[in-house]
């Protein structure tokens, strides 16, 4: 069977998206392949990298990518984590048969440990209730 494949969208591809590709990976990397994209990509924030650590997640190899390398791609899911990209991604034109928009707040607003080990649990709660109710179906 062919792995799902999942698209984080975040604004910068920074933090939250780079957080949930690295969690997914972590929690059904068996069952999915992860990928993760920004509207105006920006560098990955080493509090996000120090916070997946601290979690005892696999951090190797994140990077920030272009929402523009992934719109010809089909995707299974679509995980939009923020705002701003709701508003640009609102016309995601890739192709997926679900788009799911959570709203987790910007943890580069306080630019602390805390504030992306916050981010990092909604994701990661979030991420398990979603990977129960898809096992259900």
């Amino acid at each position: 069977m062919s792995k799902q494949r999942v698209l984080f969208l975040c604004n910068a591809n920074s933090a939250r998206s780079l957080m949930g590709e690295a969690l997914l990976r972590n929690m059904a990397g068996d069952e999915f392949d992860a990928f993760s994209a920004g509207v105006a990509p920006d560098a990955p924030q080493q509090h996000a990298l120090a916070a997946l650590a601290r979690a005892g997640v696999d951090n190797s190899g994140l990077a920030s990518e272009s929402i523009d390398r992934y719109r010809s791609q089909s995707f299974d899911a679509v995980i939009v984590l923020c705002q701003k990209a709701q508003q640009q991604c609102r016309q995601w034109d890739g192709q997926t048969d679900e788009l799911l928009f959570w709203d987790i707040e910007d943890p580069r607003n306080e630019d602390t440990a805390v504030s992306y080990g916050r981010a990092l649990n909604e994701i990661r709660t979030r991420l398990q209730l979603w990977l129960a109710a898809r096992s259900h179906h």
